[in-house]
């Protein structure tokens, strides 16, 4: 689909830009057209991609922060015009038991997660409300449907993501602004740096991502889960008795995937970045 798409002249804001599913969307979209506009916390990162691919707007971004967030969007309003598509992306997954989760790290990952996706959506809600057009799209996780070992405050910021993004479907229906949610596997950007994937699942790429957000702009709907092979197997193990599903689970090695078998050396630059910057 992404040959025959033109998003030629559409505002799209990107949060998280600077690496990963976020820089990958944003190359993908402005291949198609689009005016793309990224920000990030990371100020150094997100100005070398803005400045290497060329994108229209770029600068930092702290999603926690209604002033930076507002101020962000009003920025690019002035310069690019109205935002067509908001893509809520920036996300940290810090890995580990809950007990040595430090209460600093849990409201870090609540934050950016969680309140960052509704201040953004919230942001979004009141400048797309009024000319009744819109696409406001949330980067979930299939940790979001299932629960997974290591990463309870994760699992449970995305379930939160989820219920988020479907109530505001229910609430803006026939308003012309569309809510729509993306659940990506396990995918090979840093955020997933020294975990396997899944047995029998291979990991995604971003450019997999950010191909299903292609697709969601250009139709919208409520989900797409990303691969299609991992959506499906989320959506099988929801379908059976808690303890198989449970059973399955394990024997597809999700109790020690991130927690006893995380390459904690591959891991460690991630880590470090997300739990102190």
């Amino acid at each position: 689909m992404s040959k025959t798409v033109s998003l030629r002249g559409k505002v799209v804001v990107i949060t998280g830009g600077a690496r990963g599913i976020g820089l990958a969307t944003a190359i993908s979209l402005a291949k198609l057209g689009a005016k793309i506009a990224i920000g990030d916390i990371d100020e150094k990162t997100v100005k070398e991609s803005g400045t290497e691919q060329d994108f229209d707007h770029y600068g930092r971004l702290d999603v926690t922060d209604a002033q930076s967030f507002g101020t962000f969007l009003d920025d690019v309003e002035r310069e690019l015009g109205p935002i067509d598509v908001l893509i809520n992306n920036a996300g940290i997954m810090p890995t580990g038991r809950l007990v040595d989760e430090s209460d600093q790290i849990t409201r870090r990952i609540l934050d950016i997660n969680v309140y960052g996706v509704i201040l953004g959506s919230k942001l979004a809600l009141s400048r797309m409300l009024p000319r009744r057009n819109g696409h406001i799209i949330n980067i979930a996780s299939l940790a979001g449907e299932t629960h997974i070992p290591g990463l309870a405050t994760y699992n449970a910021s995305k379930h939160a993501v989820l219920g988020f993004t479907d109530t505001l479907r229910e609430e803006y229906r026939g308003s012309g602004v569309a809510v729509s949610s993306v659940l990506p596997t396990l995918t090979n950007t840093e955020l997933g740096s020294g975990v396997a994937a899944p047995k029998g699942l291979p990991a995604a790429e971003p450019e997999d991502i950010a191909a299903a957000v292609v697709r969601l702009i250009a139709k919208p709907k409520a989900k797409a889960r990303v691969t299609r092979a991992a959506g499906a197997m989320s959506v099988f193990v929801n379908l059976l008795p808690q303890a198989m599903g449970d059973a399955l689970g394990r024997s597809m090695g999700s109790a020690q995937t991130f927690l006893d078998d995380v390459d904690a050396d591959q891991r460690k630059a991630y880590e470090d970045r997300v739990r102190h910057s």
